[in-house]
């Protein structure tokens, strides 16, 4: 590969979306500190072959780029709003048609939104598992951020800034990006 590519994945289903912001910004903050770019798609990128796919070879040859564009990038910032404690299915069904060996080794930043606190764990007991069957290499912080952390779909909670910009860090520190990361607006 010879350009870095930082890659959004968002399990979001209708937009706009404060889970595909959310993914979108900090995909662009990790992007800017190791000197890649950056792209985010979500579910409704995927078109009409996604939900009839049984396998890689049933999707238009647009969404198999993206598929493409997954193994090739330098890290991942994955992220699902919550539904019922847990990601969307279609978000798992994008994940069943890879190849259990394509994220092996892969930087990952995982992250979620939800209406409250009650579904803050969704990245420890849902996200942090299904990436760990891919032996990807999350990063130690993942990010959950509710409802009221956003005003008008943009991010507003310092707190939640803070714990991005942490899990940023992390993964420019595996890419060798830059050290002092900053989280900016």
């Amino acid at each position: 590969m010879s350009k870095k590519l930082v890659l959004g994945v968002s399990g979001n289903l209708t937009r706009p979306s404060k889970t595909r912001s959310f993914v979108d910004h900090i995909a662009g903050q990790v992007a800017k500190n190791i000197g890649a770019s950056s792209t985010t798609f979500d579910i409704e990128d995927l078109g009409p072959s996604f939900a009839r796919a049984r396998r890689i070879g049933d999707l238009d040859p647009s969404v198999r780029n993206i598929v493409e564009l997954m193994a090739d990038a330098t890290v991942l910032v994955v992220g699902s709003p919550t539904y019922k404690g847990s990601y969307t299915g279609l978000f798992k069904h994008f994940f069943d048609l890879l190849d259990p060996s394509s994220l092996k080794g892969k930087p990952v930043i995982l992250a979620a939104t939800g209406g409250g606190e009650r579904h803050s764990l969704i990245v420890e007991h849902q996200l942090r598992p299904l990436f760990g069957f891919f032996e990807a290499l999350t990063v130690p912080t993942a990010i959950y951020a509710s409802d009221k952390d956003f005003a008008n779909g943009i991010l507003v909670s310092e707190v939640i800034r803070a714990r991005a910009q942490q899990a940023v860090a992390e993964a420019c520190r595996v890419v060798g990006g830059q050290k002092n990361v900053s989280l900016a607006a």
